[in-house]
């Protein structure tokens, strides 16, 4: 299992924190900083600041040598598909070829409502995403490429330079592994990724994700099945309990700490570096090979250095 950190980008984030995010990243192993692509939280706390995924992750790229860098995941509604494939492979330069592209359907209706941006239904969107997946994958692979949809056209797109990273930096689709992302993830996805479930049922995602790609004739080793979940560690009973308390004061929304402990118990990954390395193993079973671990506290560099030294040596898989 490979240990990536994600950051919710629109969560009051401030860059002094990005930075110390993504050097403490690079300084304790991590393999990856990925971000959420939002402009207003998901929590649904009003006034909670945001930063602009992709003008931040330019910003970490210029500064770092090793991280993978990209977004978990764009939505189709606010980035359109030359504009992503153009900003990403900016990126892959600026960072020498380290960049990642996450592409999803969009889900947060709250966001498009208060920022004037068209949400059409879950069915149109799909449409979306599925044009969207053929343009960055045609621009970033062909030397003229042109496209007719009903979404977007394109005629005789010469899109240059290309990435570093040949034959195109890895998409990555997220999704929960129903019959229509299947097909998609099987013929232009790089990684599959899935958020949210106990480990059998991130199996039974995977497994899905997987029949696509028989289905589709393709080497099952392409493709990359990875997982997204939230983390809340601390080194003994006492600091994890504060952790989770901190972490609870973030969710406006939020009940009863036993509540919220249960709720986070059910599928992140929390509670002392056994427990934690015990859940991620478990993880690893169903077939994880990529682990983003979401960690709200932006404060909070010590938590990435007690995964690093005390969780991740002991992950099976």
């Amino acid at each position: 299992m490979r240990f990536c950190l994600m950051v919710e980008g629109q969560e009051g984030i401030t860059w002094e924190q990005w930075l110390a995010l993504s050097d403490a990243c690079e300084r304790f192993g991590f393999e990856g900083l990925f971000t959420s692509d939002h402009y207003f939280s998901v929590m649904g706390a009003a006034g909670r600041g945001s930063s602009d995924a992709w003008t931040a992750l330019a910003a970490v790229a210029a500064r770092t040598e090793r991280l993978r860098l990209g977004t978990l995941v764009s939505p189709v509604t606010f980035r359109l598909p030359t504009v992503l494939a153009k900003v990403a492979t900016t990126v892959d330069h600026i960072s020498g070829g380290r960049v990642e592209i996450g592409m999803g359907a969009g889900w947060w209706d709250e966001e498009h409502r208060t920022h004037g941006i068209p949400f059409p239904p879950t069915n149109e969107r799909m449409q979306m995403l599925e044009e969207q997946l053929e343009i960055v994958h045609g621009l970033l692979s062909e030397e003229v490429f042109s496209f007719r949809g009903t979404h977007y056209a394109l005629q005789d797109c010469r899109f240059v330079p290309k990435g570093v990273q040949r034959p195109h930096p890895p998409i990555i689709v997220g999704g929960k592994g129903g019959p229509r992302m299947s097909r998609l993830v099987a013929r232009w996805a790089d990684e599959f990724n899935t958020h949210g479930g106990a480990p059998k049922e991130v199996g039974d995602r995977f497994a899905r994700v997987r029949e696509a790609v028989d289905a589709a004739g393709r080497d099952q080793g392409t493709v990359t099945t990875s997982f997204m979940t939230w983390v809340c560690v601390g080194a003994d009973e006492a600091s994890f309990r504060e952790q989770v308390e901190r972490a609870r004061r973030l969710d406006p929304d939020a009940g009863s700490f036993d509540d919220f402990l249960a709720d986070m118990e059910s599928d992140c990954i929390v509670g002392t570096p056994d427990r934690a390395a015990e859940r991620l193993s478990e993880y690893a079973a169903a077939g994880v090979q990529r682990v983003f671990l979401n960690h709200l506290l932006f404060d909070d560099g010590d938590t990435l250095e007690l995964l690093a030294r005390d969780v991740f040596p002991r992950v099976s898989g």
